[in-house]
């Protein structure tokens, strides 16, 4: 006699993959809002996180947790660093009367670099059914 009580964790066990599967899925979209971002002028990284608000809460203590913290910190730095290097270009750039730029817009680019950067890392470890940290 099969004893039923036995298939019970079991079952509980494919209900929770099921939710982290959902789960998943809504990390793969939030890593292409990311990833489309800055050709967006950064609209869709703000749906992201608002998204990624709302949703964090139902993978706590889970490895997909690391994702959303990764994205979160992703996009916060990566404000951070554009401010600085668009002000650096501009200020600069101003002052030398132009001829900064012709140096200075590397600083935006190197932003634009490391968020994609941090975006197609995060994906392929996500892919890869691994945490961040």
């Amino acid at each position: 006699m099969s004893d039923p009580t036995a298939s019970a964790p079991t079952s509980t066990a494919a209900a929770i993959e099921r939710d982290l599967s959902s789960e998943k899925n809504t990390l793969h979209i939030l890593y292409v809002l990311h990833g489309l971002a800055p050709f967006t002028f950064w609209t869709l990284a703000i749906v992201a996180m608002i998204v990624g608000a709302a949703k964090q809460g139902d993978v706590r203590g889970t490895y997909l947790d690391t994702h959303y913290g990764w994205l979160s910190r992703t996009f916060w730095f990566g404000i951070l660093w554009a401010i600085l290097a668009w002000g650096a270009f501009w200020i600069l750039g101003l002052l030398t009367l132009g001829i900064g730029m012709i140096v200075l817009w590397v600083l935006p680019v190197a932003v634009l670099i490391w968020y994609l950067y941090r975006v197609i890392y995060g994906w392929l470890k996500l892919n890869d059914g691994k945490s961040i940290g």
